[in-house]
């Protein structure tokens, strides 16, 4: 062991830190409540109030809804000081957040006031998001309910002097706060992409006169057919009973709905076949020159096949768009994906409890049909905006494994921070 580490019950950690149990660093544990929602003079107030919902950012600056000062009498809710830690204790289990206002909390939450001279409530919430996915797991056992508040006293963590907690959580937060930015340009691009496809594939480009069609105005120029005229709809095929699929590569992929992924495929958690299962549905693959689309389960999911795919084997649960004629298969899946194919989708859909798409039904949906090169510069605009929002993803999972990576190095002082 290095001169540096000490051992504890925890394991290995530096010299200056310490084992710490909640208590020791918390002035109070703060329960809360809900007020009577057949009184409405409970609510509608100027009291900020929250769920367990509510906790999905680091600060909360907001409640789910706002109660009166006689709904906050009149219940067991509390006011939880701003600065506090909140935790969920009882549904969704071990999510935290940092309350940036007074806030009164329902029954599914725990407000701790923290001693500010002990610990920094940034620190504390990084510690415990660490601890979030076994919390979480504790929960779920047969006897325990709920995070008890004998539980979150004695709840044990490791407690750096308070410089080094300020910077190990200004470390995190940067990366949290770069992952949100993530976020919102994602959020930002996939609205420019719903304005850009009801646009294109409604007005065209460069269009001047309009028609009124049986799936909405478009421009005069663009004929309206069903998809039984420009593609033959084809089924994939369930394993044959007592096969399974393998995790290790063969010749042989099988493309579940599962593996349906942002208008192509993840290809990260592809199975196989075995060569004596494939031999018999053999004639059930798809091609990359084809348009996938669900039709059980998740029902309207579309797509293309990548090139490394061609020629894998479907499953039961999506069909094949087919044979081509005079449409790209780009065009055809963003069209799929449009608020129009999507409702058409919706409206084919059986009435049973279990919803399948039938493929005669697929057949009489109905499509814009622009020229090849209007469908090509049309889906080459949607591709370009769809890149951005691939390379954005790329970015924020890259940021995910940093972040994680960073948790657990400097939660545990595997790696230390340098102080200014």
């Amino acid at each position: 062991m290095s001169p540096e580490f000490k051992d504890t019950k925890t394991g290995e950690v530096p010299k200056e830190w310490k084992v710490v149990s909640l208590k020791e660093i918390t002035v109070n544990l703060i329960g809360g409540g809900t007020p009577s929602t057949s009184q409405p003079e409970y609510w509608d107030g100027d009291i900020p109030w929250m769920t367990s919902a509510n906790l999905t950012d680091r600060i909360v600056l907001r409640g789910m809804r706002n109660i009166t000062k006689e709904g906050l009498q009149n219940s067991a809710t509390n006011i939880i000081p701003k600065g506090s830690l909140l935790i969920s204790t009882r549904v969704g289990i071990g999510k935290v957040g940092i309350a940036g206002i007074d806030i009164g909390i329902s029954q599914d939450l725990t407000g701790l006031v923290l001693d500010i001279n002990k610990v920094d409530v940034e620190y504390l919430y990084w510690a415990l998001r660490n601890k979030s996915s076994h919390l979480g797991l504790l929960s779920q056992g047969s006897t325990v309910k709920g995070l008890t508040r004998d539980y979150l006293r004695n709840l044990k963590f490791l407690l750096p002097p308070l410089p080094e907690q300020k910077k190990i959580a200004e470390i995190l937060s940067t990366v949290d706060q770069a992952i949100e930015k993530v976020d919102e340009a994602i959020e930002k691009t996939q609205k420019l992409k719903k304005g850009l496809m009801q646009e294109l594939l409604t007005k065209g480009i460069g269009h001047k006169e309009f028609k009124e069609t049986e799936i909405g105005r478009l421009p005069k120029e663009w004929g309206v057919v069903r998809i039984s005229a420009i593609a033959d709809v084809k089924g994939g095929k369930r394993l044959p009973k007592g096969q399974k699929l393998v995790n290790f590569k063969t010749p042989y992929p099988y493309i579940r709905v599962l593996d349906f992924k942002d208008m192509g495929i993840d290809v990260n958690n592809i199975q196989f076949l075995l060569p004596e299962t494939q031999k018999s549905i053999r004639q059930y693959t798809i091609s990359s020159n084809d348009v996938y689309i669900s039709i059980a389960g998740t029902v309207g999911i579309v797509g293309v096949i990548p090139s490394e795919l061609d020629n894998a084997n479907l499953t039961e649960n999506a069909a094949k768009l087919c044979n081509l004629r005079d449409i790209t298969k780009e065009f055809l899946a963003y069209f799929l994906n449009s608020s129009v194919g999507q409702s058409q989708i919706s409206t084919y859909l059986g009435k049973a409890q279990q919803p399948k798409l039938a493929l005669f039904r697929i057949e009489k949906i109905r499509l814009p049909l622009p020229s090849l090169p209007e469908q090509q510069k049309i889906a080459e605009i949607l591709s370009t905006v769809d890149k951005r929002l691939e390379s954005l993803r790329n970015r924020k999972e890259k940021l995910k494994r940093i972040k994680k990576g960073l948790m657990s190095d400097l939660l545990t002082g595997r790696v230390r921070v340098k102080l200014n």
